[in-house]
């Protein structure tokens, strides 16, 4: 067990529902802080039945904290996430700041957990569409070897924050009221469209989301040669990513063959019944820690190929419980 837990960003929304994971999966520590912003310092919270008063983060903030969980824009983790590690703390980062750094654990606990006990200081949780992915990629590259994956995200509003939530209900509702509605976390209309841009420019004219998902797959699963080509779509959606991802393995892969080392893998859920309409939708995966998958098919142009669909709630495996579970395996080690 733990000494004293710290929580940075816990008034977001992600560090809300960090908070609510660590009280109902009983995460035991012998005192736990919560930290944040000036904006949001000197609020306060209920944890487990006790107020707390919500604390100043700061440099000096975490003498004394033996582990911090954070959610926090990059700049914050680049800037005080050192300090913590010098007061000796270990930490648990979800910015996208640490990932690609030398020397960063980035780790999702049913794939690379022996990378997180490993790991000195700051370990890093992936990008949210990576982590859906690579969770599904991760039984196949076991039994096949991976080669490459050709992947397509439907991304959730709830990924651009609570603004982004904010613009698909008030967006539509203008639409709907022929009404002007001035968008604030998108630079196009998101009601009853989709934007085929997340992330802002990278080389060979793809963005920077979808580059993450190229680097971090291969940092994850350690095979610097998987070639993932991926595309990024914001949809109006509220919350929940979904993926259509097409994988090529060194051997062929068949249909139940597949379902089987899905369904054995631990985090995932298959629902795949498409005479009878099961599939994993976004309005079903919306509060569940799993990764849902369906419409696992055979991929008619290529004979090692395969296809399937790929659900999972961005905010809660994608972000918060990934971190918890990471923050759960380096406790069982202590």
């Amino acid at each position: 067990m733990f000494g004293t837990v710290a929580l940075v960003g816990a008034t977001g929304a992600v560090g809300r529902i960090m908070r609510q994971l660590l009280e109902e999966r009983g995460f035991e520590a012998e005192k736990f802080r919560f930290l944040a912003s000036a904006r949001s310092a000197g609020s306060t919270l209920t944890f487990r039945g006790q107020e707390y008063t919500v604390e100043l983060l700061t440099k000096d903030a975490f003498a004394g904290v033996d582990l911090v969980i954070g959610s926090t824009p990059d700049e914050t983790a680049a800037e005080f996430f050192p300090a913590a590690v010098e007061a000796g703390a270990r930490v648990i980062d979800e910015s996208g700041y640490w990932r690609m750094k030398e020397g960063v654990a980035l780790v999702i606990p049913e794939v690379n957990p022996q990378d997180a006990l490993n790991a000195k200081g700051i370990i890093a949780s992936p990008n949210c569409s990576t982590t859906q992915m690579v969770v599904a990629l991760k039984p196949l590259h076991d039994a096949a070897r991976v080669k490459r994956v050709i992947v397509s995200t439907y991304q959730a509003t709830s990924g651009a924050g609570v603004q982004g939530q904010a613009d698909l209900v008030e967006g539509s509702r203008a639409y709907l009221e022929g009404k002007d509605y001035e968008y604030k976390a998108f630079k196009h209309p998101i009601a009853f469209n989709c934007i085929p841009q997340i992330g802002g420019p990278k080389e060979q004219g793809y963005t920077s989301e979808e580059m993450k998902m190229v680097y971090e797959t291969r940092k994850i699963l350690g095979d610097e040669s998987i070639q993932v080509n991926p595309t990024c779509i914001r949809v109006p959606v509220s919350n929940c990513h979904s993926e259509t991802i097409t994988v090529e393995t060194e051997r062929p892969v068949s249909v139940e063959e597949a379902t089987k080392l899905f369904s054995e893998f631990p985090g995932i859920e298959v629902i795949d019944d498409l005479p009878n309409g099961l599939y994993p939708q976004p309005k079903d995966c919306d509060g569940s820690d799993s990764v849902f998958i369906g419409r696992i098919r055979k991929d008619i142009s290529h004979p090692n190929g395969l296809s399937f669909w790929c659900v999972s709630d961005n905010l809660r495996k994608g972000a918060a419980t990934n971190a918890v579970q990471i923050a759960e395996l380096l406790a069982k080690h202590l």
